[in-house]
């Protein structure tokens, strides 16, 4: 299922329960380069982040809610989408989205 997401234009990580990385695709393994790249896989998410990041990873893994923001960085807006993932009903791990978007970006309403 890996594959499908190794050539995106945008970063995705995915963790186990424990909050260990077990998937970095192209993207990601590009974007954290200077941290070490693909041998993040295998770190745990508490390592690579901040206290206040911590702890929102922590409230992910105990609430199971999604948290979903916009950042802009280095001239860049971008997408994050960080959710829990499920294998079948038991929980697997969080998985991160990383996606550049459009400063002035459509928004359409569909009925």
């Amino acid at each position: 299922m890996m594959d499908y997401f190794e050539k995106l234009d945008g970063a995705v990580i995915v963790s186990d329960p424990e909050g260990t990385i077990i998937y970095l695709n192209e993207k990601a393994v590009t974007n954290f380069e200077k941290y070490g790249g693909r041998e993040l896989i295998g770190k745990n998410l508490k390592d690579c982040h901040q206290d206040y990041s911590n702890e929102k990873i922590r409230e992910i893994m105990t609430t199971r809610e999604k948290n979903v923001y916009t950042i802009e960085k280095k001239g860049k807006k971008k997408l994050i989408y960080q959710a829990p993932w499920y294998r079948g009903e038991e929980f697997g791990g969080l998985v991160e989205l990383s996606l550049e978007i459009p400063f002035d970006m459509p928004h359409f309403v569909r009925e």
